[in-house]
């Protein structure tokens, strides 16, 4: 059976600010002195209150004490002198503790009726002999004893018995039986349990043979469950997740940018793309609404590769010029048959067509502006028009060169027609890098193994 639906009114006491008259300040010394009878200069301290029942003035009384082999906790009453009404109710002084706190007292002798019981706010009382229980959060904390808890829930069940007799007289006679289970148990006839089970760890009951072990009563400790921690309003560790693995590959991300050009807003299209037989990578493109300026940009997915990579084909077919190609920041383009070579980071990280790089490279080399207009040397622009004359013959398939690509990094890729098989026109080869080629990829400063160990002397 639960208590919980009879459960005492919260308190209709609201402090106001004190005045010099109606409030009376502690003796200086400790805050928290320990609970006595005996000790005069502990005064609590009284606040001229509002009382919510008749709207008038009354006193509210706030007493810090310390309950011995327990902790500090605060105790208020209040009372109204206009109608009568008053309230008690304890708080812990304390933070929430880090363990709840179970007390299983088992009841055999009258004087284990007058142990004194700290029961806050958020803890839960159990009697199993009778199958009674007051739900946690259902009464005020109170400070009190075993016989005290009892008779707070007898007068919290005789409450409403003069509603339920008149509307429910069956229910009504069930709980007057059930009172006078409670009302016998002050008697002590039999031995009973009292449990008394509180997450915040802030309750307590009283061992009269303090310091030394109470074979009546058992104190366990323990670790409160989410559903606790929620009800104490604490931050409840969420059990770790496996993330899902969100599939970019079908979705183009987009974020706001300026454009390099006018510096109007502008939106950048980010997309991953697998590449067959190859890695992921990442196509940014930008296009401007104001100015027109595109601009499209390749990021390698991954990481730098442990080998450096050469590529070499031989251009024999205008199928040739179909070939996917992936050009990364870190490659250099050579064609030897044009005496040409393009150094690393001209024209960034690229993914296109053999025939769309040989296009770029042609229009980078053709439209220079330190080789056009009347200070143009007449001999450099002849030679820029030879190179731009073959470069639209190695297009058309009229004349034969090789095309080769070395990454450093090893992000780089040319499309194999023949995959899986080999291509009989391409060779790929993979070596070790150089030291000047590692200083150019900032690897000689880059350190990933026993960093930790070897940084721990410098910190």
């Amino acid at each position: 059976m639960s208590a919980s639906g009879a459960v005492e009114p919260g308190p209709p006491g609201v402090a106001v600010s004190p005045s010099p008259t109606s409030a009376r300040a502690p003796v200086p010394g400790r805050l928290f002195r320990p609970i006595s009878a005996e000790d005069e200069e502990q005064q609590p301290t009284e606040i001229e209150s509002l009382c919510m029942n008749c709207y008038r003035n009354g006193t509210t009384r706030l007493l810090l004490t310390k309950i011995p082999f327990f902790r500090e906790i605060i105790v208020s009453s209040f009372s109204c002198e206009h109608c009568g009404w008053n309230n008690t109710e304890i708080q812990s002084a304390g933070r929430i503790q880090d363990q709840g706190v179970r007390y299983t007292l088992t009841v055999r002798a009258p004087e284990d009726m007058n142990r004194e019981v700290v029961k806050t706010d958020s803890a839960t009382t159990r009697i199993p002999e009778l199958d009674f229980e007051i739900p946690a959060f259902s009464q005020k904390g109170v400070l009190t004893t075993v016989e005290g808890l009892i008779s707070r829930a007898v007068s919290g069940l005789e409450q409403d018995q003069p509603t339920r007799r008149t509307n429910e007289e069956a229910i009504a006679e069930r709980i007057d039986e059930f009172i006078v289970k409670l009302k016998e148990l002050k008697h002590v006839a039999s031995p009973f349990t009292l449990i008394i089970d509180d997450p915040s760890g802030n309750s307590f009951v009283e061992n009269p043979y303090a310091p030394q072990k109470d074979d009546a009563l058992v104190i366990t400790h323990y670790n409160r469950t989410p559903q606790q921690e929620e009800m104490l309003g604490l931050q409840a560790e969420a059990p770790e997740e496996k993330p899902e693995e969100e599939d970019l590959r079908n979705e183009v991300l987009q974020f706001n940018t300026n454009c390099p050009e006018c510096n109007a807003p502008a939106q950048t299209n980010m997309k991953l793309v697998q590449i067959p037989h190859f890695k992921e990578v990442i196509i940014m493109a930008t296009n401007c609404e104001y100015c027109g300026h595109r601009t499209n940009e390749v990021k390698s997915g991954g990481a730098v590769e442990p080998l450096g990579t050469r590529i070499s084909l031989h251009i024999t077919d205008p199928s040739d010029m179909t070939r996917d190609l992936l050009k990364s920041e870190t490659c250099s383009v050579e064609i030897p048959e044009l005496e040409f070579e393009l150094g690393m980071a001209v024209l960034g990280g690229k993914f296109t067509t053999l025939e769309g790089l040989l296009k770029d490279v042609r229009e980078l080399v053709t439209k220079n502006p330190f080789t056009l207009g009347d200070s143009s040397n007449p001999g450099q622009m002849n030679k820029l028009q030879e190179f731009s004359q073959r470069v639209d013959q190695i297009i058309e398939g009229k004349m034969k060169a090789h095309f080769i690509m070395n990454d450093p990094a090893g992000n780089s890729y040319l499309q194999n027609v023949y995959a899986p098989e080999d291509d009989p026109e391409m060779k790929v080869e993979y070596y070790e890098r150089t030291f000047e080629q590692n200083e150019e990829l900032g690897l000689n400063d880059m350190r990933t193994e026993d960093y930790a160990t070897s940084m721990a002397p410098q910190r």
